[in-house]
């Protein structure tokens, strides 16, 4: 249909509408103002930006995939990374690109896109990507790569998305976005001064600096963070055309800690009794040495994201929270030993749970730390929180209290998490975990050949695993 024309002789969809004002109601808005008492700030924002909905919800689908991305990238190198500091820090990182994933989600489903649709979107060259960095040859390069390239550029191209699109009509990802910023902000400032800090120990500048070069030239070859950005030529060659990248698969600890797996009892591996076996002072110090160690843990759930990418975002999600709580617990941990009067690095660090999981079809490993590690802590918390607050320990009572609620919240998450990871029903795969887990505690001396074929208990692995 042929639109009508104006007196210009243009369609009317062209021409400049013009206000058509009734006499006297302007002069009355005016008066009716000027008698009106209040002078509340004036809003400056103006309607007008450079996107429309569907160039706005591409780039977000595009943000959204590298947050998710970055998610199970770090996921991936939780093992591998040896350094305490680090390994704490990038457990928190995991979570906070996978709630920027969700923020992301959230809005790109108010502009009519199914999670269904989001969560299945796929992007070949961001993958590539992803794996040559994820091929980095220490974590000082890791940490150059996710923060001081993607990281960075994620940053601008957010802050660049805030000043361009409507300040007005679009202010929900404004809002997503400049909520995101305040994680990245820190995360940032920290990976620069862990990369300084690298340097400033022995790692090679100038190393660094071609690593990071080489990814910015392969970022930049994909259109940057947007898709949008002007392409240049891909560096050449990469490390993944060489090398596939595979996920580590051994629990590395830096030069600080001693470490054992022998065994899951910190006495046995102490070689002598530091208090008396069932005695309150023991019981404290094996929960607070308990918590230092779920550094492994983090390990754990970390590999699990990565393990089950793109099976199911929410199951993806609760992981990363997981493992966020798991650093916090760590923390807690290390900080209670020192308030305690010891040195943490004096305390050796037990490596048996990572060391049997970290090989292992994520399905058996999950339900070890879920099933046996999260439920056994569940079974004796109590007493100890009442114990505790009976002898006015305030310290034990304080941290255990904040561990219960996060464990019970962990065992709900974990059964719907483990629905994803498996068909299997609960007594298959119980029974399974077991099996793995008495076969693999045999390899390490944990219990002897002679009476291993027996298939250990939940009470059992409990036990020596020492979760």
């Amino acid at each position: 249909m042929k639109l009508p024309e104006d007196n210009s002789g243009q369609p009317a969809s062209k021409a400049t509408i013009t206000a058509q004002s009734i006499a006297g109601q302007r002069e009355a808005a005016a008066e009716r103002r000027a008698k009106y008492p209040y002078r509340f700030p004036v809003d400056r924002r103006q309607l007008g930006g450079k996107f429309t909905v569907k160039e706005n919800s591409r780039r977000l689908l595009r943000y959204f995939y590298f947050e998710r991305r970055l998610m199970h990238a770090l996921g991936s190198w939780t093992l591998a990374i040896p350094e305490y500091e680090v390994k704490l820090e990038t457990g928190r990182h995991i979570f906070w690109h996978a709630d920027a994933a969700r923020f992301l989600r959230e809005r790109l489903t108010e502009q009519e896109y199914r999670p269904k649709v989001i969560d299945a979107f796929r992007d070949p060259e961001i993958d590539r990507f992803i794996d040559e960095m994820l091929s980095a040859e220490s974590p000082a390069e890791l940490l150059v790569g996710v923060h001081q390239v993607v990281g960075k550029a994620i940053a601008t191209t957010y802050r660049h998305h805030i000043d361009d699109t409507d300040q007005v009509t679009d202010v929900p990802t404004i809002r997503c976005l400049k909520r995101i910023l305040t994680d990245y902000e820190p995360m940032l400032a920290w990976a620069d001064e862990a990369v300084d800090a690298y340097i400033a120990g022995g790692v090679e500048e100038a190393k660094l600096s071609t690593w990071r070069w080489h990814l910015t030239r392969l970022l930049a070859s994909i259109g940057g963070i947007t898709g949008a950005d002007p392409r240049g030529d891909a560096p050449t060659p990469l490390r993944i055309d060489t090398k596939p990248y595979e996920r580590g698969t051994v629990p590395m600890r830096d030069v600080r800690f001693d470490t054992f797996k022998h065994t899951g009892d910190y006495d046995a591996a102490d070689a002598q009794k530091r208090f008396d076996k069932d005695s309150y002072e023991a019981v404290r110090l094996r929960f607070i040495r308990t918590q230092r160690d779920e550094v492994d843990a983090i390990e754990a759930f970390g590999t699990f994201v990565w393990d089950i990418r793109f099976k199911d975002f929410d199951a993806e999600y609760d992981l990363a929270r997981v493992t966020w709580d798991e650093a916090r617990h760590t923390e807690i941990g290390h900080r209670a030993m020192l308030a305690s009067g010891y040195d943490p690095y004096e305390l050796r660090n037990r490596l048996t749970s990572s060391t049997c999981r970290g090989p292992m079809d994520p399905a058996f490993a999950m339900a070890e730390i879920n099933l046996f590690g999260e439920v056994g802590v569940l079974k004796t918390i109590n007493d100890l929180i009442d114990t505790a607050a009976a002898r006015n320990d305030e310290l034990l009572r304080h941290i255990s209290d904040y561990i219960r609620a996060d464990e019970r919240t962990h065992v709900r998450k974990g059964a719907r998490i483990l629905e994803v990871m498996t068909d299997l029903d609960a007594k298959a795969l119980e029974l399974r975990t077991r099996e793995l887990f008495t076969e693999c505690l045999v390899s390490l001396g944990a219990i002897k050949k002679e009476i291993d074929m027996k298939t250990l208990t939940r009470e059992e692995i409990e036990h020596l695993v020492g979760e």
